[in-house]
């Protein structure tokens, strides 16, 4: 998730695109750019790292110009470095894209153009979009007859990005149309602002609030040629398109977090945009080779694996260990997990016959780090599941699976245990296909559900008012208690971490079985006690957990599958979530249990993005 800004004016330029950079540097924070036209030359300015290096650059050879992009990276494809970092040009350094998302078949075009004969000077898929259009323009200067210069961009990208499959919020300028800009836009977010002569371009609203509450949203499938009184806008078929503008009434500080008055709730909701990206082209064909595809991994090596080991720590731990229970249970293959922190200090049993699959969303997590290291010493190949491209984890890894979750600001992770939880379906699904372990009906009806997920999402978030007013009633609890059992157990406990990180209440989650082993000594009358007990196996079982505490004065919140009569009478608060089979009702139960962590820490006031003594990363040991 890369953030883009674009200005058609006659302000200074540099500071305007810096400042919307700044805006935005939460989006990607691996590197920055620049691209203007001065004089019909394009000039560009890249610099690896923070926002600041790039200021400095800039503050040394200032830029100047009446059109110019701004990009900050937060990388996809090919690591952190000034060669890969946004604007790309074409062969002739007259063009410069920017881009956030990703193109899916940017491999064969690269291959395509490299055979036509252009230069690539990155790793990223983004720079084939230039030289996509770059051969467009020489195809219409070919096809004569007089073309305004800045509509003769707009049928190049036009006609560009007919041959492109994916994700794309993507701006253009060109030497050849000084004063306009190109944007374009699919399934990745990208917005006007309209000004007094002059226009700004961004994938938030934030980066132009100071200049303007003027707004346009392009839609998907939408292009815009911009210039300072404005743009025209017209469908990727050619069709002009009418938009009106609406006025943006966003606080300012507000609309940083697009409305939401923190990162953590903005990132909850953004779970079901979270989890497409993580599935998306990763599900189909099932005998196909989808892992060698999307992970590197060789063909062949998925039948020499005898066992899997999952190393993580803390939220990513949570998600192994829902992965270790759909590997055994559809792959039929033996795996542990672990935390990376136990698992260094001790002498695993692992061979080259093991797979290691460590987690992490920042990929820098020192003990995880460590933990591949030992794997390696011992022969083990390692799959990192990770959401930071170019980070050490992947970079140590012998095969990758990208969550593709975008940035995650708030310190308590939502939507990277979302995307770990689905790319864990991914791998357990396709090597119990490869492994000739999952029937092919029971395979497509796995892909068919994981497919409705970010829909059944969706309808989850719709609880957030009634979790609101749960939340209300328990804001001042001493203690929390959380049960699940079997995919749910790891959902328990990942419930109560969110709730002890955020609002500083001591919570923790069992296996509901084990209460009786000593955890039910501390239910009384003043114990809250959240049950997970949706739809499943064991559903009889965990009624029983809920009656034992009940019977102990427990106060019982149950979360349960929509239409349950069972449960009626036998709870405090019941929550009802959208049906789901047991081994995927951890992506839909998480969501209330989020929810319910995030209102509490607000109504305790909090400091919900920034918990005291936690850190995003955890980069020591």
């Amino acid at each position: 998730m890369c953030g883009i800004v674009g200005y058609v004016g006659r302000k200074d330029i540099g500071s305007v695109l810096l400042d919307g950079l700044r805006r935005l540097e939460y989006r990607g924070y691996d590197s920055a750019g620049l691209a203007v036209v001065e004089a019909s030359q394009l000039r560009i300015v890249r610099a690896v790292g923070k926002l600041s290096n790039l200021e400095s650059l800039v503050r040394r050879r200032p830029v100047s110009g009446g059109a110019g992009l701004g990009h900050t990276r937060w990388a996809t494809h090919g690591r952190p470095s000034e060669a890969n970092a946004h604007p790309h040009a074409d062969c002739a350094r007259r063009l410069a894209v920017v881009h956030n998302g990703i193109i899916e078949n940017f491999v064969s075009l690269k291959a395509e153009l490299s055979a036509t004969g252009h230069r690539f000077r990155s790793e990223t898929d983004t720079e084939v979009a230039a030289h996509l259009i770059e051969e467009r323009l020489r195809e219409l200067e070919a096809e004569g007859g007089a073309r305004e210069p800045g509509a003769a961009l707009l049928e190049a990208v036009r006609r560009a990005l007919s041959q492109v499959r994916g994700a794309y919020a993507l701006a253009v300028v060109w030497a050849g149309a000084p004063g306009v800009i190109v944007a374009a836009k699919t399934a990745s977010p990208l917005v006007l602002g309209l000004g007094e002569g002059e226009t700004f371009l961004a994938s938030d609203v934030p980066a132009f609030l100071k200049h303007t509450r003027k707004a346009v949203f392009l839609e998907d499938g939408e292009l815009a040629l911009v210039g300072p009184e404005g743009a025209r806008f017209l469908r990727l078929d050619g069709r002009a398109v009418s938009k009106e503008p609406a006025v943006v009434e966003w606080d300012h500080n507000l609309a940083e977090k697009a409305g939401y008055r923190h990162f953590m709730l903005k990132e909850t909701h953004e779970q079901p945009q979270a989890i497409e990206n993580t599935l998306r082209n990763r599900l189909l064909p099932l005998h196909d080779g989808v892992l060698e595809r999307e992970a590197g991994m060789p063909p062949g090596l998925i039948a020499s694996i005898k066992g899997v080991h999952i190393v993580a720590c803390g939220t990513a731990y949570h998600a192994g260990i829902v992965g270790k229970y759909l590997l055994e249970r559809f792959a039929r293959m033996p795996a542990q997990v672990e935390t990376a922190s136990e698992f260094r200090y001790r002498e695993p049993l692992i061979d080259p016959a093991t797979l290691v699959v460590a987690i992490s969303q920042s990929g820098e997590t020192a003990d995880t780090i460590a933990a591949i290291q030992l794997a390696k010493q011992a022969g083990a190949k390692v799959l990192s599941i990770c959401n930071t491209v170019g980070s050490t984890v992947t970079r140590s890894a012998d095969f990758n699976f990208y969550t593709h979750c975008g940035p995650e600001c708030g310190v308590a992770s939502t939507k990277a245990f979302i995307g770990q939880l689905a790319a864990l379906n991914v791998l357990a699904l396709h090597l119990a296909a490869s492994l000739g372990r999952l029937p092919d009906a029971e395979g497509m009806a796995w892909v068919e559900e994981l497919s409705r997920m970010p829909d059944l999402i969706r309808e989850t978030l719709k609880l957030d008012a009634q979790v609101l007013d749960l939340a209300r009633y328990y804001a001042q609890a001493e203690h929390f208690i959380f049960i699940g059992r079997t995919v749910n157990y790891p959902t328990a406990i990942e419930g109560a971490l969110k709730l002890k990180e955020i609002s500083y209440i001591h919570a923790e989650g069992y296996p509901a079985g084990e209460m009786k082993h000593g955890p039910l000594a501390l239910v009384d009358e003043t114990m809250p006690v959240l049950a997970i007990a949706t739809r499943s196996a064991v559903f009889e079982k965990i009624l029983s957990n809920m009656e034992e505490a009940k019977a102990r004065g427990g106060r019982l919140i149950a979360l349960c599958t929509k239409g349950e009569a069972r449960l009626t009478g036998k709870a405090d608060h019941v929550l009802e979530l959208p049906a789901v089979s047991e081994h995927l009702s951890p992506i839909v139960n998480i969501i209330p249990l989020q929810l319910l962590a995030y209102h509490i820490a607000d109504l305790r006031g909090c400091d919900v993005d920034q918990p005291r003594n936690l850190a995003k990363s955890v980069t020591v040991e």
